[in-house]
């Protein structure tokens, strides 16, 4: 595998990764020229003891992973603009705060705050509401299961009364049967009469 000269175009991150990479590996390797296969093995073990200078490496068969220190700082640099030096020589550097930008974040928070508010008085008309209708719907449940059981109780004395009032009636009556015999008796006794008249 042919590497690059230093003269190639490489693409802007890339190259500019693999460049300190080579020179990471030519620092580790003291510079020394070997060609074809023993370039490239060589290379990769200068590689990776360069990397362990600047992480973690660590290895599972034929795959490497690396962990770069100040992984942070690193970020920031490389979104920093060229020729700008990074802010606070080499510690983290916290952005400065937009006045604006809390100004704004307090003012959406008290509408948020204000609306939550609204809400809520609206939540708890609605459950007031809810809750007379409740109320009211029990009370009527409530009368009507009591006026029925008034209803019920008048007629069950009613029937009472009634069934009295029939007792009564069967007691009064038992002397009709023998007052129709009677009737009948007299009824024959006049007929007989009547033939003996003519």
């Amino acid at each position: 595998m042919e590497e690059p000269g230093p003269a190639a175009a490489l693409p802007e991150g890339r190259g500019r990764d693999e460049r300190s990479l080579e020179a990471l590996s030519l620092a580790g390797g003291g510079g020394a020229a070997v060609t074809g296969r023993q370039l490239s093995e060589g290379r990769r073990a200068t590689l990776a003891s360069a990397l362990e200078l600047e992480g973690t490496v660590l290895r599972e068969g034929r795959l490497t992973q690396f962990v770069a220190n100040n992984l942070e700082r690193r970020i920031r640099l490389s979104g920093a603009p060229r020729g700008e030096p990074p802010a606070g020589g080499g510690g983290s550097s916290i952005p400065a705060i937009d006045p604006g930008a809390l100004q704004d974040v307090v003012a959406l928070a008290g509408q948020v705050a204000a609306q939550v508010d609204e809400l809520l008085r609206n939540v708890h008309c609605g459950l007031q509401a809810l809750t007379a209708l409740s109320v009211g719907c029990i009370q009527t449940y409530r009368d009507g299961v009591e006026s029925l059981g008034e209803a019920a109780d008048l007629s069950i004395r009613a029937m009472y009364a009634l069934v009295a009032r029939c007792e009564e009636l069967d007691r009064a009556m038992q002397p009709v049967p023998a007052l129709a015999k009677r009737i009948r008796d007299m009824k024959g006794t006049l007929e007989r009469l009547e033939g003996l008249c003519k």
